[in-house]
């Protein structure tokens, strides 16, 4: 165990705690939202709402993601996977986890309730399920669907902060369900990794209950809906021909992540969520971006 004295920084260690480099996987996609709405509603870019967005959403996904490592903290202990994570290895003290969830928390309220009444109305349902999840493992076997609702919110959330009103939100909630199955899909196989230990331990989830393998084929068609979604999306929203390269590039990169994912070859799982991952989001986001410039 690590010692009070050898312990990092407490605000370095939370910050890796929460992984918090990996908000650059939820953000294109409420900023995407944000600005379509922006352009559809005729208000042009209003930079605080963008700001307050990203505020928004750091926050909500810092306190989901400090949420699941104390929740799981006895979990990740058992698993060799995740036995180094900071609340196991004692490099973090299980009050300060809690303390950064809970400003964290308050960040995400306060910057809901700063947009406008409605953004602050609906905060605290968004919250119900980034503490579900963790959770979920322990009464379902598809938690990942917890996930996917979880992830659905950030895209109909920077429509809201815009509009203020759920009128006329119907690509918000496309977008919503693209990304819930995009994260959901991948979620699929990142537990496959894990598919093994779930079973010795208890803990519930797909490829735990019915194989990897079956698990790798329901991401490949979470992952063929969400492409299909995205290409709905931009053909209701009215984007042009740079969004359609994105989503050229984006299929290169799905296809990419399922094909060096294998039954019986896990190990180049984090490849698949690093770089094809990133890279949808990002190329995704930038072609929108250019897309609404140039129009």
């Amino acid at each position: 165990m690590t010692t009070s004295l050898s312990r990092p920084r407490p605000v370095r260690a939370f910050l890796r705690l929460v992984a918090i480099q990996h908000s650059v996987f939820a953000l294109p996609f409420a900023y995407l939202s944000a600005l379509t709405a922006m352009r559809v509603t005729g208000v042009g870019v209003r930079w605080d709402d963008l700001v307050l967005v990203t505020v928004a959403m750091v926050g909500a996904r810092t306190f989901a993601m400090a949420a699941n490592r104390i929740i799981d903290r006895r979990v990740d202990a058992r698993n060799p996977r995740t036995a180094g994570r900071e609340l196991v290895t004692g490099a973090m003290s299980l009050r300060t986890a809690g303390a950064g969830a809970v400003v964290a928390l308050l960040v995400f309220l306060g910057a809901a309730a700063a947009l406008n009444p409605l953004c602050a109305a609906l905060a605290p349902l968004a919250v119900a399920p980034l503490v579900v999840y963790p959770y979920a493992k322990r009464f379902t076997d598809w938690p990942h669907a917890i996930l996917a609702l979880a992830q659905a919110v950030g895209p109909v959330g920077g429509w809201l902060a815009v509009t203020g009103t759920f009128a006329g939100s119907g690509p918000a909630w496309l977008l919503g369900a693209a990304v819930g199955l995009w994260i959901g899909g991948f979620d699929l196989i990142y537990a496959s990794q894990d598919a093994t230990v779930d079973r010795e331990i208890g803990v519930r989830s797909v490829p735990a209950r019915f194989g990897v393998r079956f698990a790798l084929r329901a991401a490949a068609g979470a992952h063929v809906v969400t492409f299909a979604l995205f290409g709905w999306y931009g053909a209701l929203t009215g984007f042009g021909p740079l969004w359609w390269v994105g989503m050229a590039l984006a299929a290169v990169a799905f296809g990419y992540e399922h094909s060096i994912v294998k039954p019986d070859d896990l190990s180049r799982v984090n490849r698949a969520f690093f770089t094809a991952n990133g890279f949808v989001g990002v190329v995704l986001f930038g072609f929108a971006v250019l897309d609404l410039v140039l129009r």
